[in-house]
């Protein structure tokens, strides 16, 4: 309830005198009523400068039986929430000025136990003088704790749902789009096995398969670990050398490294190493990778590099391509969108970079994109290096 002690000059509402009892009067039928209730009511004469708040408003916030609390017109005010004032003064005089019919404001106010309470503050002008002046104010607390402390849950546990939920799908995409890799190379690999002709060949793609198999083991076993820890904790970082990740990822790719005669320089240094989700750097480093030979030039041999920077105490992982590029004029607002594709590939599903944007920046890092048609794409994804989850 703001009081001001300037309000001549305001838009005239109304001229209907509702009749009153003197200010602090308290044996009225209608305060007993609404004492009942719990409804606190206030009233401010402009024409003494005096507010008068019901035992009902003062008990919402400690302060029962106390003849003093009103004594200063700002008794109420300045235990207003300090991040709901603006707003709690602003409601008011935008009633004072014709905008609003009636002064309605839910604020924090503080008890006299220190604590807060939601406060539901509804008022009006009741009473001008002759020249048109707001002199009289009637107005009612209603103590709404509970039902904004309802609200809050109830917003915190669908916010819990949507992003446990979100979790789930984010990792579904995982499953699904991380071990298709796996599951193509051992197709490929028992085809050729199956197609070859001497023992040496079958020998080579067996050695081969059994790598491929550790492979998949671990990415398997990670996953695993994602699941177990799902309900303790959001994340498990591990200290990880990028260089040997990377030969990792390489080594599960080379089957079609080889098919497509790609070259994949690994120029990151074998002694950084970052603490991170290692199934999800595996699912960062794979999709970009694969994309680039994916989306090779017809007309030349697929180049990819990775590299690093230290930029303002941040990582930044930077994959290149010689590919046939995106046209980011035309695609740039949707590059990192769910099924979104920009080429007339039939492998494209529109999962790969959605997947990995989110897994970024589930970590507090970012991923920017630079391309240009017929020349290649960059990559730069910025990690903040930390020991512990964001």
């Amino acid at each position: 309830m703001p009081i001001f002690n300037k309000v001549r000059g305001l838009l005239k509402l109304d001229k209907t005198d509702i009749p009153l009892n003197n200010v602090g009067q308290e044996n009225s039928k209608w305060e007993l009523a609404v004492d009942i209730t719990n409804i606190g009511v206030w009233e401010f004469d402009a024409t003494i400068n005096k507010v008068y708040f019901s035992e009902s408003s003062k008990r919402i916030i400690g302060f029962e039986n106390d003849t003093t609390f009103g004594s200063n017109v700002n008794d109420w005010n300045k235990r207003v929430h300090p991040d709901d004032r603006e707003k709690y003064y602003k409601d008011y005089q935008d009633h004072l000025e014709g905008l609003k019919p009636i002064y309605i404001n839910e604020h924090r106010v503080k008890c006299k136990d220190g604590t807060y309470k939601w406060i539901l503050d509804k008022g009006k002008i009741i009473k001008w003088d002759d020249n048109g002046t707001p002199i009289r104010f009637l107005g009612t607390h209603i103590d709404i704790t509970n039902l904004i402390e309802n609200e809050i849950k109830i917003s915190n546990t669908l916010n819990l749902v949507s992003k446990q939920n979100n979790r789930l799908k984010n990792f579904a995409h995982i499953v699904t789009h991380n071990l298709k890799q796996h599951a193509s190379n051992f197709e490929s690999l028992l085809k050729f096995h199956e197609e070859s002709k001497s023992e040496k060949e079958k020998e080579d793609l067996l050695q081969y398969l059994k790598s491929l198999s550790a492979s998949l083991t671990k990415t398997i076993s990670n996953l695993h670990e994602i699941v177990s820890i799902q309900n303790h904790k959001p994340t498990a970082f591990k200290k990880l050398y990028l260089a040997e990740e990377t030969d990792k990822i390489l080594n599960m790719l080379n089957l079609v490294i080889t098919e497509n005669k790609a070259t994949i320089n690994n120029n990151i240094n074998p002694k950084l190493f970052i603490y991170y989700n290692a199934i999800y750097l595996e699912s960062i480093i794979q999709n970009l990778l694969t994309n680039a030979i994916k989306y090779k030039h017809p007309d030349r041999d697929p180049v990819a590099t990775v590299s690093t920077i230290i930029k303002d105490e941040k990582l930044q992982v930077i994959v290149s391509d010689n590919g046939i590029g995106i046209d980011l004029e035309k695609y740039g607002d949707s590059i990192f969108g769910l099924y979104k594709t920009f080429h007339n590939n039939k492998d494209s599903e529109g999962v790969g970079l959605y997947l990995i944007k989110n897994q970024i920046e589930t970590y507090g890092g970012k991923i920017n994109v630079e391309s240009t048609l017929n020349v290649g794409t960059t990559f730069t994804v910025t990690i903040p290096n930390k020991k512990s989850p964001v």
